[in-house]
């Protein structure tokens, strides 16, 4: 049996950048995962009133369930994101915030996570991937440090069919991949060793 790894790609966007990104990531995981692209595009803005148990009248949105278990069913969590004014797209903040309740439930806690940023100027989507770093940090998440992932001008490593060909950048991505599926094995290995 194969391990989760449940990918978030921040653009709702059909033909982004950072789909594209996702698209070349997914093979380079190990066969004992099995890397996928969990869409956020149709969860609901996040609403206090879902998850308070004063509130009587207002149902947790089926959306958030099914986000929530996916994500505390998974090895780990890999985002790939460009950078929106300087922070985190909304949709990624979103989703964020959805898995951070209800409180006695977190459905981030101590999963491991790896980030991708990129954008298509120079700076490799820097600030977004700084803010989603410091959102995550809350939740004890095991996250890999140097050399972290940004990705600058992305519109020139994407072909026109959507793959990445340069073979630095393919190399690259490919360590991180190994580097992160590394601490996922450390982590379930660890997981084990409690529960045994």
């Amino acid at each position: 049996m194969t391990e989760r790894v449940s990918v978030i790609v921040g653009s709702l966007r059909r033909g982004s950048y950072a789909r594209k990104i996702a698209q070349n990531v997914l093979p380079m995981f190990p066969p004992e995962f099995t890397a996928e692209i969990v869409e956020i595009r149709d969860l609901p803005l996040y609403n206090f009133d879902y998850d308070d148990p004063e509130v009587t009248d207002v149902a947790t949105p089926p959306e958030y369930t099914r986000f929530r278990e996916t994500i505390k069913s998974s090895a780990g969590v890999l985002f790939v994101t460009p950078e929106n004014n300087r922070t985190i797209p909304a949709c990624v903040k979103n989703a964020v915030d959805i898995g951070s309740k209800p409180n006695s439930d977190v459905a981030w806690k101590n999963i491991p996570v790896g980030i991708m940023s990129h954008s298509i100027g120079r700076m490799g989507g820097y600030s977004s991937q700084k803010n989603l770093r410091l959102a995550l940090s809350y939740f004890d998440m095991p996250t890999l440090g140097q050399p972290e992932v940004f990705l600058s001008q992305s519109r020139t490593l994407v072909e026109p069919d959507g793959t990445i060909t340069q073979e630095s950048t393919v190399e690259f991505l490919q360590s991180y991949v190994d580097r992160f599926a590394e601490l996922m094995t450390s982590e379930l290995d660890e997981r084990a060793g409690a529960q045994a």
